[in-house]
């Protein structure tokens, strides 16, 4: 399975509501960073956790319209196309960096601005 496709399978998995699938990609030491925001999560079991939550922290009607994979040596980044309630259109950028097969860091690119206005 390629990078791409492990990455793939995880929006699926978000998409789908199944976290505990998603996770299993991720190593136990990970670190997820989303701009804007004042805390890095740092491990497995807490970004399990906060996923929990996760429709606390999207905007409203949050909606994925499109999604494209890039696939570098050991590096993925997807390319977002959104909407919101607030927002008709947009896109973000997320850099999953990879030990073998496993993320290690997932990173989110957005519009700060636009991204508080959309709530």
């Amino acid at each position: 399975m390629s990078l791409a496709d492990i990455v793939k399978a995880g929006w699926e998995a978000v998409d789908t509501g199944d976290f505990d699938t998603l996770v299993v990609d991720y190593t136990e030491k990970m670190t997820f960073i989303m701009p804007g925001q004042g805390d890095v999560l740092a491990g497995r079991q807490a970004f399990r956790s906060a996923l929990d939550g996760l429709g606390d922290i999207l905007p409203p009607g949050f909606e994925i319209t499109g999604l494209c994979q890039i696939e570098g040596e050991s590096e993925v980044v997807s390319i977002v196309e959104w909407k919101s309630n607030k927002v008709a259109s947009s896109q973000l950028a997320v850099l999953f960096k990879f030990d073998g097969n496993k993320i290690f860091e997932e990173r989110w690119f957005v519009d700060t601005e636009q991204w508080k206005a959309a709530f």
